[in-house]
């Protein structure tokens, strides 16, 4: 069931979402260390939303009036993100505490990368979905729930940990000008992803 979880974890890495540009960034500007700090943040709140899923949390916030306030939530955020960074590239500092290009220690990333998780809370409702189609399908019992959540947790660390690799050869070999071309363009996938978000219908 372990395997099971961890590849179908590794199945929903393969769609890149603005937490997983936002690691390679980091990797780019600051290192693997640092990075990986952030990869940590990442897989401690998909963890709690795992768990929060198996729990039935989700019956909370299927409702309407939560679901919508939630998606403005992530989306706002996602695009306060994605503005920072495309204006710390010309020297403004929109909001200077959640600049990515400020994150210069392992807190502060491990920090932004909660944030940015913690963005989309109706990730509980798509983990619950899951869940239940596993329960009919396989005849899962809540144990085996619990080990194929951590084997797709498993999935999130494993992947974003090798996406950091890539993002610290990025740093080694690419000049610094490409580099700001690559931040420009991971501000505005941001805000591209936050406007999707807000335009979703619930």
């Amino acid at each position: 069931m372990f395997l099971k979880g961890l590849k179908f974890g590794m199945l929903l890495q393969l769609a890149i979402g603005p937490v997983c540009i936002f690691i390679l960034q980091m990797a780019s500007l600051k290192g693997f260390y640092v990075a990986e700090t952030g990869v940590l943040g990442v897989t401690i709140v998909d963890g709690l939303y795992i768990f929060a899923a198996i729990l039935g949390i989700a019956s909370i916030i299927e409702k309407r009036k939560v679901k919508v306030g939630l998606k403005i939530f992530g989306a706002i955020i996602l695009i306060i993100f994605g503005l920072s960074t495309v204006l710390g590239q010309f020297g403004i500092n929109f909001i200077p505490s959640l600049s990515l290009q400020g994150a210069g220690n392992s807190n502060s990333v491990f920090l932004k990368s909660i944030i940015l998780t913690a963005s989309n809370p109706l990730t509980i409702v798509f983990w619950a979905g899951v869940f239940s189609t596993k329960i009919i399908e396989e005849n899962m019992k809540r144990k085996d729930i619990y080990i194929f959540g951590i084997g797709a947790l498993m999935a999130t660390l494993s992947f974003l940990t090798l996406v950091v690799v890539l993002g610290t050869f990025t740093k080694i070999f690419l000049p610094a000008y490409v580099i700001q071309i690559l931040n420009i363009i991971v501000g505005v996938l941001l805000i591209y992803f936050g406007v999707k978000m807000a335009l979703k219908k619930v």
